[in-house]
Parts: structure tokens; sequence; C-alpha cells
């Protein structure tokens, strides 16, 4: 009883100082926003219109137009800090969304296959394929989005491991 004492006010600060290093969200959440995933909205997008969303994923293609770019994006859920969790093989996607982009977006600043956290309102949903199969794509009104680094992903991460056995460092 006497170790629980001791243990217990050691174990919160170490819960503290692990918690202290996730960086904080980047975009504020509106109080109204839509808590479905992009595939449950595919299902009826009249149902969530003109809704806010935090969305974000790995980048699947851009495309231009003359006056607006759109970002296809497989959708992953974020982490506290807006961050894609998943997308490693270990997680399925929450299914696809196009951002909406006014203006020229320069391709090579979103690469197929970087993370990216998009925020915006919803503005209905498009028809489409992927591959051969049919698909409903929600659409977002993008006022903003960003592109994570690696770094970005890996600040807040403690490099603190706790386990048995072999490990090799390369």
């Amino acid at each position: 009883m006497r170790y629980l004492l001791v243990l217990l006010p050691a174990l919160s600060v170490l819960l503290l100082a692990l918690a202290a290093c996730a960086p904080a969200p980047i975009y504020k959440a509106a109080p109204n926003a839509v808590a479905a995933t992009p595939a449950q909205v595919a299902l009826s997008p009249e149902r969530y219109a003109g809704g806010p969303v935090i969305w974000g994923g790995r980048i699947v293609e851009v495309k231009n137009f003359a006056d607006h770019s759109e970002i296809q994006v497989l959708s992953y859920p974020l982490d506290n800090s807006q961050r894609p969790n998943g997308g490693h093989g270990d997680m399925a996607g929450n299914g696809r969304f196009i951002a909406l982009v006014p203006g020229y977006v320069e391709a090579m600043n979103y690469p197929a296959g970087a993370l990216i956290t998009v925020s915006g309102n919803l503005k209905g949903s498009r028809a489409g394929l992927v591959g051969e199969a049919n698909y409903v794509f929600p659409l977002v009104d993008a006022s903003q989005s960003h592109v994570w680094t690696a770094e970005e992903m890996r600040s807040g991460h403690p490099n603190i491991s706790f386990g048995v056995g072999v490990g090799v460092i390369r």
C-alpha cells in the first residue's frame, strides 16, 4: 500500500508529461462540426449539406481546372492534433472525399501519398469512379489545408518504448 502512495503521483506526472508532448490542433473545430466520416456522408450527403468538417488522410491525386483545383483524399481518422492517423497498411480508410480549392494548386506541393488535413464546409457530392467501381465523393469547400511533413508527423510522439526482448537498431 505504501508503494502505491509513492507510485501513483509519479505515474500521474509521467502521464501529464507525455500528454504535454502532443501538439495542439491546427484548426478550431466549429461547435456544429460534422462528426461523420466521408463514407457515412457519401451515403446521405443531403443530410450533412453545408456542415463544417475537419477531415484528413492521404492525397490520391490533384486536378487543376480553370478556376479551381480538386484534391482527392483517402480519409483516415485524425489524432488529437488533427494529423491523419493511419494509412500505413494497419488501418482501413474512412472513404474518400474531394477538397475544392479556389485557384491553382501546385501538384508538387500536394504530392500523391502525402498526408493532409482539410478544414471547410460540405458542398454536396459527386458521382465518380475509383478504378472501375462507382463511388460517391463528398465535396468539401476547403477554407484551409495543411500538408504534413515527416517531421511534423513525428513531433509530439515521445520516443519512449517499453518492452522485453531483443532489438536491432539500424
